[in-house]
């Protein structure tokens, strides 16, 4: 599967939750979907270095002939993202495409990302 494949409902579909996770954590989600050129971290990583703000940017990579995942977050998204957050959503999209459900465990990863990068509300008392 690459990202020509998806059908113009699924893409809405995914777009949508793209713009939702966007708003709810106010970073930058990027998708991309397709064959990985060499090393897939290496290809992650240099695609989410060519974003438009790569520091305020999460970037999911998905090689489905490969069944590889990636997800580079960059540096302000980490303040508020751990790297065991990324694996739970990655698990969470590895367990959708196995069920046959690729675009349902994207925007179910994505969803999950962004849920974990909102940062908290605090309240502050005065002394």
């Amino acid at each position: 599967m690459a990202a020509g494949d998806l059908s113009s409902r699924e893409r809405a579909g995914l777009d949508k939750a793209i713009r939702a996770a966007e708003q709810s954590c106010r970073f930058e989600f990027s998708v991309f979907i397709g064959s990985a050129d060499g090393d897939a971290r290496v290809y992650a990583q240099r695609l989410h270095t060519s974003l438009v703000a790569p520091t305020h940017s999460v970037l999911v990579m998905v090689d489905p002939a490969a069944r590889v995942i990636e997800v580079v977050t960059g540096a302000e998204v980490r303040r508020h993202l751990s790297d065991r957050e990324v694996e739970l959503a990655i698990l969470a999209m590895q367990t959708d495409f196995a069920g046959d459900d690729f675009v349902g465990g994207l925007k179910r990863g994505i969803s999950m990302l962004a849920e974990h990068a909102r940062p908290q509300n605090t309240l502050h008392a005065g002394v």
